[in-house]
C-alpha cells in the first residue's frame, strides 16, 4: 500500500504564492544546472495543429533532492475564445529513491505559472540593470501579469507598458495591475513605443511571428522571452540576437532547437555549434552576466524539468508543513 497526497490549485495558490521564496527556489534549480549532475531528458511534445494545441512533458531528477516531478503541460491557445485559460495541467511527484507517487498536484497550470515568473525575475536579478526601474510586457494573460509581479520582487519597478495583439485585453491588464500592485501602468498600441524608455522587456506570448525588432533597442535594456518553447514560435527577431552584447540560455541544448536562438540560427545568423553562457553559470558565478550599464542583454527562457521539479519539491514541503491536501492510499 501507497500513500499519497493530492493537492488542488486552490491549495496550491494558498501555500505556494509567487514570493522571494519561490524565487529562491528557482534560482536553486538553475545553479543545480550548472553545478549537479541533474538528469534531464529533452521536453517530449505532442501537437494538435487543428486546435492550436500543443502538450509538454517535462522531468527532471536534481541530486540532492528527495523526489522528482513529471508534468504534463498542455496549452491551446485558442481556449480564451472559449472562455477558458490556454493553459492547464498538473505535475506528479515521485520518491527519487522508491519511485512511488507521493503527491499529486492538481495545479490547472499554476505551478507551471508560478516557476516560469519566478525564473523571469532570476533572470532580471542577474542581468537587468540594478536600477531599472520601467518595464515593457508583451501578452495580457495570466504570464504577462505574473512576469511583471515577479519583477517588483527584484528591481525597484514603477512603471510599467502592457502591449498585447488584442488592445481591449492590454488595457484591462494594465487596469488590474495598475489597482492591484501599485504602480504606474499603461497600455500601448504600438509596440515600438511600449518598450522606449523600458528597461526591462517581457515578452510571454506564443506568437509564431516575431514581435520585437532588433532596431527598436536601446543601450542597457533587458530582454527575457519567455514564450519560445517550441519550435515554430518566435517573439524576437533573429538580428536581436546580433545586437545582444550578452545572449543568456536557460538550457541551451533547448534554445538551439526551440528557443529564439533556434531562429536566429535558422535565419543564418548564428553557427549551429556556437557557445553561449546558461544562466545557471551565471547564477553559481561561473560565467558573468551584465558587465555594463549600456549593454544589451537577453535571456531565453524556454523552460526546464529543473525548474518543475524545484518547485513540485517545495509545495509538496509547504503542504506537509501546513498540513494541506487530502491524503489517499493505493
Amino acid at each position: 500500500m501507497s500513500r499519497m497526497t493530492i493537492l488542488t490549485e486552490a491549495e496550491l495558490r494558498r501555500i505556494v504564492p509567487l514570493d522571494l521564496a519561490a524565487v529562491a527556489c528557482v534560482e536553486q534549480a538553475f545553479r543545480a544546472l550548472a553545478t549537479l549532475p541533474v538528469a534531464m531528458p529533452p521536453i517530449l511534445r505532442l501537437d494538435i495543429p487543428e486546435h492550436r494545441g500543443e502538450v509538454d512533458v517535462k522531468t527532471a531528477y536534481l541530486p540532492g533532492l528527495d523526489a522528482f516531478a513529471i508534468k504534463i503541460s498542455p496549452g491551446f491557445f485558442d481556449n480564451p475564445k472559449r472562455g477558458l485559460p490556454s493553459v492547464n495541467g498538473l505535475m506528479v511527484l515521485l520518491s527519487a529513491e522508491t519511485g512511488l507517487v507521493e503527491a499529486l498536484l492538481l495545479d490547472n497550470g499554476y505551478l507551471t505559472d508560478i516557476r516560469t515568473a519566478a525564473a523571469g525575475a532570476v533572470a532580471a536579478q542577474h542581468l537587468a540593470r540594478p536600477d531599472a526601474s520601467v518595464a515593457a510586457i508583451f501578452g495580457a494573460g495570466a504570464q504577462a501579469r505574473l512576469q511583471l509581479q515577479a519583477l517588483t520582487l527584484v528591481r525597484p519597478i514603477a512603471a510599467a507598458r502592457i502591449w498585447a495583439r488584442d488592445a481591449t485585453r492590454a488595457a484591462a491588464a494594465a487596469s488590474e495591475l495598475r489597482q492591484r500592485l501599485r504602480l504606474d501602468v499603461r497600455a500601448e498600441r504600438d509596440p515600438r513605443q511600449a518598450i522606449a524608455g523600458a528597461d526591462i522587456i517581457v515578452t510571454t506570448t506564443p506568437s509564431a511571428t516575431p514581435l520585437l525588432q532588433a532596431a527598436w533597442l536601446a543601450p542597457g535594456q533587458h530582454i527575457t522571452a519567455m514564450g519560445s518553447d517550441a519550435e515554430h514560435k518566435n517573439e524576437l527577431a533573429p538580428e536581436v540576437l546580433l545586437a545582444a552584447d550578452l545572449y543568456v540560455a536557460d538550457r541551451l541544448t533547448q534554445t538551439r532547437r526551440l528557443g529564439e536562438l533556434h531562429h536566429a540560427i535558422a535565419a543564418g545568423l548564428i553557427d549551429q555549434a556556437a557557445e553561449f553562457p546558461e544562466l545557471g553559470a551565471i547564477v553559481a558565478g561561473q560565467q558573468p552576466g551584465r558587465t555594463s550599464p549600456d549593454a544589451v542583454t537577453v535571456a531565453d527562457l524556454t523552460g526546464t524539468g529543473a525548474q518543475d521539479t524545484a518547485i513540485a519539491t517545495l509545495a509538496r514541503d509547504r503542504a506537509r508543513a501546513m498540513h494541506a491536501g487530502q491524503p489517499f492510499e493505493s
